[in-house]
Formats: structure tokens, sequence, C-alpha cells
């Protein structure tokens, strides 16, 4: 992806699979790599699997801007069954991209660029579950990077110095594959 300007990122969850730490690790990947970024949590009275949202800024400038995020040029959606209780799509700018946590090709229609990746897949193969739920935020990063032409490697550090141990090495490995196997059509 292009950086001329700020690239304005919205993330989609359920509360509980984290969505802020996904924002958190893919602007800390960005810093490493010498681009500006703005992770911006938005906190409200959401429980575990209510719908909750998180932003994040990139920039090869300094961002000044620190509202919400209305119009999109990224929407990322770590469970697809949200765009049944939620418009993700929402504001999207024309042209812009949805990146979806899917096992294939999700039906968007609207003429934008559609990536997806089978986040739960990959966490299931790497027994990454909490609670009995796939925790599919790193793989997201992982793709997200691949689209935003990041080095996976920045991602992977990041993710270490976040969670540490075994853990941490299994959520880095995840990132790498979701990298690698991200598929986007337009």
């Amino acid at each position: 992806m292009v950086f001329d300007d700020v690239v304005e990122i919205r993330f989609h969850g359920r509360g509980g699979q984290g969505v802020v730490t996904a924002a958190n690790v893919l602007v800390d990947a960005l810093l490493k790599v010498g681009l500006y970024g703005q992770a911006i949590p938005f906190f409200g009275a959401e429980r575990r699997g209510a719908p909750v949202v998180a932003y994040a800024r990139v920039s090869k400038k300094p961002i000044r801007t620190r509202s919400s995020i209305r119009r999109p040029n990224i929407v990322v959606v770590l469970d697809a069954k949200l765009s049944e209780l939620v418009n993700v799509l929402e504001g999207l700018k024309p042209g812009g991209t949805i990146l979806i946590n899917s096992p294939g090709k999700p039906d968007i229609k609207g003429g934008f660029k559609v990536c997806y990746v089978d986040a739960v897949g990959i966490a299931l193969r790497h027994n990454l579950v909490l609670s009995g739920w796939a925790l599919v935020n790193m793989p997201i990063v992982g793709a997200l990077a691949k689209i935003l032409g990041v080095p996976v490697e920045a991602v992977e550090e990041s993710i270490r110095e976040r969670i540490e141990g075994r853990v941490g090495e299994l959520n880095a490995v995840a990132a790498r594959e979701a990298f690698n196997e991200v598929v986007c059509v337009e």
C-alpha cells in the first residue's frame, strides 16, 4: 500500500478477541520500520462477545489527528458474523479494502478490494484458544501487515515483546502464516 497520506483503519471484533491489542501490535510494528502509527481504543460498556471497535492510523509523516475514524481506508473484521449485527462497511472509502477472517472469499459487494484469511484455522492449528475462543487477533495483524507492505519480522518482534514465552512465539508463527496465506481480490 502506498502511504502518500494517512491510512485509516477500523477494526471490528467482539469483546475478548483482542481488537485493541491488534491495533497496538500493528502500531508497534509500524514504528519499528520507521513509519508513524496511532492506535485508538474505543471503550464503552462492551462485554465479552459484544461488538467492539478500535482504530489505527498509519503514515510516513507524524500524525496530528486524534479523533475516531469515520471514513476508513481499510476495515478489518475479526468475526465475519458481525456483519449480521453491525454495518462493518459503513463509511469505507470507495475503492477501500476490507480484510475479513474467513476460510473462503466472502461475498462483499461495492467495488472494494476484498482480502481474507482463515485466522480461525490458523489459530486452531497452533492451539491459540482461550475459553473456547480461537485467538485470531495476531493472525489478523499478520495478514494486515502484508496488505500494508509492513515486514512480517516487525510484527513478529512486536508480538514477542507484548506476549512473552511460548504463547508469544506461537502467536508470532500464526501471524507469519496469515501474512503468507492472506488472499486479496479486486
